[in-house]
Parts: C-alpha cells; sequence; structure tokens
C-alpha cells in the first residue's frame, strides 16, 4: 500500500518529529525523500517549485494533491484531518511557543553560535521560564506527573503530542537537559514521557534511536553540544 503521505524534510528530529509525532500516532504512512530531494526542492526557483516555499518541513497529500508547508500549518491540518484537534486556540498557541522555543536554542537558526555568557542566560533563564509555563498549562489542563493528557483524556490529543515533540526529543537527544526540565517541570516531563511511550512514538522513537544520534545538527548543534559539555566537566 503506498504511503499517504511525503514529509520533505532533513534527516534529523528537530522540527520533523513534530510531524513524525502526528502521523505516528494517526497511523498514517509517510515516505521520506531524503536529504538531496529536500535540499534540490528547497533550492529551485519559486517559480519552479510546485509549492513555493522558503524552507522545509513541506508535506505533499498524495490522496488530495495538497502540499503544505511551515510547521504550525501542517500540524494543524494533520490534527484536523484525523481527529486530534479538540482545542484549536490552545493547540496552536503551544506549536508557536514550540517555534519559539525551537528558534531560540538554535541561537536564530544558527546565526549566531553559543557561548558561555549567552548560554548561561538562555539555560538559567529563558529555557526554565518556558519549561515553566507549558508544567503550568499542563496543570491547569489536569496533568498530573503520574498520570493523565491535556483536559482529562485517556490517549493524547495534537496539543499533548506537541509538547511531547518537543520537551522528549529535546531531551532524548540532550540527556543533560533532562535534569533542567526534571526540576522545573516534573509534570511537564511526565507528560513528555508518556507520550514517547505510545506504542505508536515508542516505535518512531526506537527507529530513530539507531541513526545518527542528532538534535538539530551542523554547527548550531555543535555549538550547544559544547556548552553542555562544559556544563558536565565543571
Amino acid at each position: 500500500m503506498a504511503a499517504r503521505y511525503q514529509l520533505f524534510y532533513w534527516p534529523i528530529p528537530f522540527r520533523g518529529h513534530f510531524i513524525r509525532y502526528a502521523l505516528a500516532y494517526a497511523g498514517q504512512q509517510w515516505e521520506e525523500p531524503g536529504f538531496d530531494a529536500v535540499a534540490e526542492l528547497k533550492d529551485r526557483d519559486a517559480a519552479d517549485q510546485p509549492h513555493p516555499f522558503m524552507a522545509p518541513p513541506l508535506l505533499l497529500d498524495t490522496l488530495t494533491g495538497t502540499q503544505l508547508s511551515q510547521m504550525p500549518a501542517i500540524l494543524m491540518s494533520l490534527g484536523r484531518g484525523h481527529g486530534l484537534l479538540t482545542e484549536p486556540d490552545q493547540t496552536l498557541r503551544l506549536i508557536c511557543d514550540a517555534s519559539d522555543i525551537l528558534f531560540e536554542i538554535t541561537r536564530y537558526h544558527g546565526a549566531l553560535m553559543w557561548d558561555a555568557a549567552s548560554w548561561a542566560e538562555f539555560h538559567g533563564s529563558r529555557l526554565p521560564r518556558w519549561m515553566q509555563i507549558h508544567e503550568r498549562i499542563a496543570i491547569k489542563a489536569g496533568v498530573t506527573a503520574e498520570q493523565g493528557f491535556m483536559r482529562g483524556r485517556d490517549h493524547p490529543g495534537l496539543a499533548d503530542l506537541v509538547l511531547g515533540a518537543l520537551w522528549h526529543t529535546m531531551i532524548d537527544r540532550l540527556p543533560p537537559l533532562r535534569p533542567l526540565l526534571q526540576a522545573n517541570a516534573p509534570v511537564l516531563e511526565g507528560l513528555a514521557d508518556r507520550i514517547a511511550a505510545e506504542p505508536p512514538i515508542a516505535a518512531l522513537i526506537a527507529d530513530w534511536a539507531g541513526r545518527q544520534p542528532v538534535y538539530c545538527a551542523g554547527r548550531i548543534e555543535a555549538s550547544l553540544l559544547n556548552m553542555l559539555n562544559m556544563e558536565t566537566d565543571t
């Protein structure tokens, strides 16, 4: 059976895992054409792209022919199409939060590299505050450290999947950040781990465990790891 979706994204977790989590949990099959195909499509002139876009992710629905770029638009479309979207406004807000956090942790998508002073401010203030914000949202939605998903559901919705894709991917690929999440957001940590344990998500994570151990890749990841290793060594 041919896959319904094609996901054009780099072979790294980062933004791609948000879409992969949604597709996997919705029971959908998808293909990823690979780095060269993504790069070739991205670098075409806008007039030569079937769907003009600046950068991946790009999702093609082969059933309808629809193509969408931008992670928030793709996630909201998948949520609506596969019954995962119960609170559109709150879910979109969390997706936008996630985009901001990815922007910050990569220092504006690699425009700058981390140095000791900037990392100390981010690790000591901004990143814990983001964790605390999402901790508060999870608690207000009825989640506890030991059980539950938002709004008392016994299964995750898209909002839960977004939080899992954000925080579990981060602490899975950058393990020194788990203690920071545990200290600032134990309920959020529990939720992220429960999402990761859902069978479709666990299978996805297991598949990626055998691949290159990267988070966002490139020079910015090397910069991140340098900061984390420096903290570990002190």
